[in-house]
């Protein structure tokens, strides 16, 4: 990052379908005829107005929207008066029996006077008054949280009549009605904004629009984000004594680096989609930062003056949130979640929210048995032991409560039942499962085809404890991230004011060396713009496109891997010239390297191993094509023979992936359900598809909804197992490129990408073999039944250093 003053200079660059001429954002209009002329006819922000749209349908229409912001004030009204309550309005005395209570009514059974209710250890209005009002620190807080509450009340006004518009916008521009919005996806609800601009010249600076330019527009900020995280720029990798490296990224803090740099006073955008003038230019560029450092410095001690308040509303907040779960669900700390760095550091340049979640969530399964796979037998041992002591108390006190109720009586007796329940299911958690066998690399390999992301370090490391620790970086503790949360008012001051205005000079060559502007879009982060030829990498299949430096170069082949994954997610995006000819070669590529490889029905057919690792009752068909590559190399590896007895030649994950990929190059999705009776599929021909779309021809014969919705869902699953197999295959070949010593026990050589121009008319060996329909498919079992077979049947030996679930079972 020192040398991004030596980067080209700030551009500005046309759309490579843009023809019209160029002019000032902010002077931008919608033109809508005089049949559908309402207020969104003369709309000044783009950025706004197609985010609204997107998370209109994302959060399903104006009710939910509403319903939503509405319980949010409530929310923060209850939390406010409910906590004042407890402190100034209850005699804890009293309702700890600490204090008698002097019953001088009438009372028919003499034994009441002892009880204490409720209303005993309330303190009547006016006293619980007149301790608030004696407290100016509660008066203080509480003018505070007024100022805030009508804040955020005037901003849901705002939104109920901004979110009004787009409903209207939806009903009579885009012909969607409320009660059919939860059946439109959001490809759809985009191909007719596409069309709206074909027909009506919303935008007048284009006179089309594109998918990436409403992606542009809807992740303008958060494509910065992704390629700071990416080049390292953000300072969210902490050294610190005796825990080494920690990432530390909250919502606060991202609040406050978004702040900073995007939205807040004396930040680098003048408004929401331009760059300000002066941070374009290279000659004052020391001034600037020496601004920008002074901007942070208001900011950390901004956050330090509220850190109190927000500490406060922070642990309210949590104790409110948490508590009744964590009484019922001990074990729930101990589940993990996506931590926000790793949402960040595996997120594609354009990729809207929900693929990024759905992507995600398909990856929780393996990744949770991976980190699950490690355990320290020390802990184990301790557990079993606290487990024991615990059960054996708790038992004798459940009996003592079943023999006789009057127990529940005696003082804490309810305590010490909770807590030891508690440890118990703690100390459960802590203890493997003996009949488990786990496989690190094969799981780690599930890993990767749904997150797309992997250090080149963690291969053949898998059983390592210090990639388990990279992984938990990634996916953390759930308890981990409540604590992190709670500390991060105290914690984001000082990464404020001591790191990240150290970062200062290289945030001002980032946004000058890093931002193009594109007529009709604004300035965006030229990583969005997934240009090969400008952030390729040449080991990321790129050699000889790619004119990039190694410091302009994405990390992790993200430019690669982004642009497969829009071009999937998009089928109907025309790329430009050099993502074409990058394509272009993936697909021949593919084609060659599946001449050497397996045929898709060898593969589907010869796969005993996936069904156990992979399928699912569902017996989905996208499922199986995934799973069958991931098992496949491990079983040709062992020299397991096929059903018709024959020895398969060993074979590795890039080759089997290619088989499948060209097998889809020829072939489209059709439904057939007629004397079947899983409605299952099974593959024709389509000549026309650019790339390996299975899901790029949309059923026209289906007219009900329900057919549509069926067939909607059944695409999106298709593009996600497309898209997987496309990770799985580059980062195969990656491997190839960084370390050609590891593909020793290859059939033959890789062709390079260089060379793929003179490589013509390659054919799959599997392309006009159709996928067998018989064969059942599937994704990560739910019930733990199901995960005792996956590894039964897996041969495949692991060398490992600090060996998964020692002694507790068996190691693949």
């Amino acid at each position: 990052m020192a040398n991004f003053e030596a980067y080209q200079e700030y551009q500005r660059i046309e759309d490579f379908e843009e023809d019209s001429p160029p002019g000032e954002e902010q002077d931008l209009l919608v033109h809508v005829p005089e049949g559908l002329k309402d207020s969104w006819h003369h709309i000044k922000n783009l950025d706004n107005f197609f985010k609204r749209i997107y998370h209109f349908h994302q959060k399903n229409g104006f009710a939910c929207m509403m319903l939503s912001e509405f319980f949010e004030l409530i929310q923060f009204l209850f939390v406010v008066t409910f906590s004042t309550f407890l402190v100034n309005c209850v005699e804890y005395d009293v309702l700890f029996a600490n204090r008698a209570v002097n019953h001088t009514g009438q009372v028919q059974n003499p034994l009441d006077r002892n009880k204490v209710t409720l209303p005993d250890a309330i303190l009547p209005s006016q006293q619980c008054t007149q301790r608030i009002q004696e407290n100016s620190w509660i008066i203080f807080l509480l003018i505070m949280a007024a100022i805030f509450w009508l804040y955020r009340l005037i901003k849901v006004f705002c939104n109920v009549l901004s979110y009004w518009e787009i409903r209207q916008f939806y009903i009579k521009a885009l012909k969607i009605r409320m009660d059919e919005l939860c059946n439109f996806t959001w490809q759809e609800v985009q191909d007719r904004l596409i069309s709206l601009q074909r027909e009506q010249q919303m935008c007048i600076h284009k006179k089309e629009l594109t998918e990436l330019d409403i992606y542009h527009r809807i992740l303008r900020f958060k494509n910065y984000m992704v390629a700071m995280i990416n080049k390292s720029l953000l300072p969210v990798q902490l050294q610190l004594p005796l825990l080494g490296n920690v990432v530390f990224l909250t919502q606060g803090l991202k609040y406050n680096f978004e702040l900073i740099l995007f939205w807040g006073p004396g930040s680098l955008f003048q408004n929401k989609w331009n760059l300000h003038p002066k941070y374009k230019r290279n000659g004052n560029r020391l001034e600037l930062a020496q601004q920008l450092s002074r901007v942070i410095l208001l900011m950390g001690l901004a956050n330090l003056l509220l850190c109190p308040f927000i500490l406060v509303w922070q642990v309210l907040y949590a104790f409110f949130s948490y508590t009744e779960v964590i009484r019922r669900e001990p074990g729930s700390l101990g589940a993990r979640r996506w931590s926000l760095y790793g949402r960040l550091y595996l997120r594609h340049f354009n990729e809207l929210d929900h693929e990024l979640h759905g992507r995600l969530g398909r990856g929780y399964k393996p990744t949770s048995k991976y980190m699950n796979s490690f355990t320290s037998p020390v802990l184990t041992v301790l557990a079993k032991n606290f487990a024991f002591f615990s059960g054996s108390v708790l038992a004798v006190l459940i009996a003592l409560t079943v023999y006789d109720e009057d127990v529940l009586t005696v003082q804490h007796i309810l305590t010490a039942i909770t807590v030891l329940g508690v440890v118990i299911t703690i100390a459960r958690s802590f203890i493997p499962d003996e009949h488990m066998v786990w496989c690190p690399e094969q799981l780690l390999q599930c890993m990767l085809a749904h997150i797309h992301y992997m250090p080149d370090h963690w291969r053949g490391y898998a059983n390592k404890s210090e990639t388990r620790d990279e992984v938990a970086q990634l996916f953390q503790y759930k308890a981990v991230f409540i604590l992190e949360e709670l500390l991060s008012p105290i914690v984001t001051p000082f990464i404020l004011i001591f790191h990240l205005r150290n970062k200062s000079l290289e945030i001002i060559d980032f946004f000058r060396n890093f931002t193009v502007e594109v007529v009709g879009v604004g300035d965006i982060c030229s990583f969005a713009q997934m240009d090969i030829r400008r952030h390729g990498n040449p080991t990321w299949m790129s050699e000889g496109q790619t004119e990039a430096s190694i410091y302009q170069q994405a990390e992790n082949g993200k430019t690669e891997l982004s642009l497969m994954h829009f071009t999937i997610k998009n089928p109907r995006w025309q790329p430009p010239q050099e993502s074409s000819v990058f394509i272009s070669h993936l697909k021949e590529k593919v084609q060659h390297d599946a001449q050497g490889g397996p045929s898709t029905q060898l593969l589907l057919s010869e796969a005993p191993l996936c069904t156990s690792l992979q399928s699912n009752d569902s017996g989905a068909a996208h499922d199986n094509l995934l799973a069958s590559v991931l098992a496949h190399p491990i079983l040709t590896a062992s020299g397991l023979q096929g059903r018709d007895h024959r020895f398969i030649p060993p074979s590795t994950a890039a080759s089997a992936a290619a088989s499948v990929l060209a097998s889809l190059s020829t072939s489209q999705l059709t439904h057939t359900s007629r004397g079947r009776s899983h409605g299952l599929l099974h593959s024709s021909l389509q000549p026309e598809s650019t790339m390996y779309r299975s899901d790029r021809t949309v059923i026209d014969s289906m007219s009900n909804s329900d057919s549509r919705i069926r067939s909607n869902t059944l695409n999106s699953e298709f593009a996600s197992a497309e898209m997987s197999l496309h990770a799985i295959y580059m980062h195969e070949l990656h491997q190839q490129t960084s370390h050609p010593q590891r593909t020793s026990g290859q059939w033959q050589n890789p062709v390079p990408m260089r060379d793929m121009h003179t490589n013509t008319g390659f054919q799959a060996q599997s392309s006009s073999i159709s996928m067998p329909t018989t064969v059942h498919l599937g994704g990560w079992q739910e019930e733990e039944e199901e995960e005792e077979e996956e590894e039964n049947g897996d041969d495949q030996e692991i060398i490992s250093g600090s060996t998964p679930k020692q002694g507790t079972g068996s190691n693949c």
